[in-house]
């Protein structure tokens, strides 16, 4: 048994020193063993699987939404996030001339579901750019704001940002949003399980967010919220038989009809949410989350400390679990994550962003001090510092 009891219930391998929860999140074993136990239920008798995977969905939204404080037919699942922005991207109607009002942090895969339809449709994408480092979430607020213009028609933000670990004021974008009639969507990829999450506080008109990264669900499971008002408003992505005057699936609206069912698939992600949840309380996560909060916030300034440049924020409640430090200019970020991969087993991104080197730790409830002090060791091995 290793020193934190909480490692051996993962499956992740010993040998590598393990700090990119983030990117595609590690699942335990007994969330595993249900995720397997659907898997073994579709094949033992598919087509009684099938004759009851609507009502098991619906049950696995309702648990889903009650740990979100909606309701459960407020959301679809859908396999990851990108698939949520994609929905409302391509099926709220944009035409030509419309704009989304984003910022210079979002995702690239998500931000390409507008870029594309700037392409093909016309619209526009105005990028706003947000400044680091992070003083003022009010300042942040004008900041994005000052791109708003009468054509924006849909507000597209990151919750959390990827490249740059920077939690955006949320809360009041949406309300700005709202009061001027303009449509939100929120990436919310790193939120669940990372950071508290309640629908009706954030009052987005759309959100999406990963299960698989910090609730620890297997991978392909995640989500889409809609608001109530909202839910006749989208087209499908992809045309099955939620659609049309003959519709074979019918979940309650024209949102869950068109969005949870697109043809036969395995579900057994999605019916494993509800498994991840209890494995959250079960295990006392909140406490969880302070500990890491807490090495990453550490880790944060021994970091500014080693390298000699200032962190890019002005307090820890910008980053929860996951965050990033500056490198040293010129550091080559994809040399380095090999080495120090290669040459100290350790796994975690170093990523470019605004033409500027950055180390992006995330740490779960399996990591300890230990495995922060070895990434430490290969900097000091590998990093070239200033002077």
């Amino acid at each position: 048994m290793s020193a934190n009891p909480i490692r051996d219930l993962f499956q992740l391998d010993p040998t590598v020193t393990f700090l990119n929860q983030g990117s595609f999140g590690a699942t335990p074993k007994a969330v595993m063993a249900v995720y397997q136990e659907w898997q073994n239920i579709l094949e033992q008798q598919p087509v009684a699987y099938f004759r009851a995977i609507d009502e098991r969905l619906a049950t696995a939204r309702a648990a889903l939404g009650n740990f979100l404080n909606t309701d459960g037919d407020n959301l679809v699942y859908v396999p990851n996030a990108t698939f949520g922005v994609n929905i409302v991207g391509q099926g709220m109607g944009l035409k030509a001339g419309d704009e989304i009002l984003t910022t210079n942090h979002e995702y690239g895969a998500c931000l390409n579901v507008f870029r594309f339809l700037e392409g093909k449709i016309g619209i526009k994408v105005v990028e706003a750019p947000v400044s680091l480092p992070a003083i003022d979430e009010e300042e942040y607020v004008e900041q994005i704001w000052a791109h708003r213009t009468d054509k924006t028609k849909l507000l597209f933000i990151s919750h959390v940002t990827s490249a740059t670990a920077l939690r955006l004021p949320i809360e009041q974008l949406c309300a700005r949003a709202r009061e001027e009639g303009i449509l939100s969507l929120v990436d919310g990829a790193h939120v669940i399980g990372q950071w508290p999450l309640d629908m009706t506080e954030v009052g987005a008109d759309f959100y999406t967010s990963n299960a698989h990264k910090w609730l620890c669900s297997p991978k392909g499971s995640a989500f889409l919220y809609a608001a109530p008002q909202h839910h006749d408003m989208l087209d499908p992505l992809v045309v099955g038989w939620g659609w049309g005057p003959d519709r074979k699936k019918h979940f309650g609206s024209d949102f869950l009809d068109f969005h949870q069912y697109l043809g036969t698939n395995d579900f057994a992600a999605y019916l494993s949410v509800p498994a991840a949840i209890d494995f959250h309380h079960e295990h006392n996560w909140p406490a969880v989350r302070a500990r890491c909060h807490e090495m990453v916030s550490d880790w944060v300034e021994t970091m500014a400390d080693f390298t000699g440049l200032d962190p890019v924020y002005g307090d820890d409640a910008f980053y929860s679990q996951m965050a990033v430090a500056p490198l040293p200019e010129g550091t080559d970020t994809i040399q380095l994550k090999a080495d120090l991969y290669d040459h100290f087993r350790v796994e975690i991104p170093c990523v470019v962003w605004n033409d500027r080197p950055f180390i992006r730790i995330s740490l779960q409830g399996y990591n300890t001090q230990d495995d922060v002090d070895r990434l430490m060791e290969g900097l000091a091995s590998l990093l070239k510092r200033p002077g």
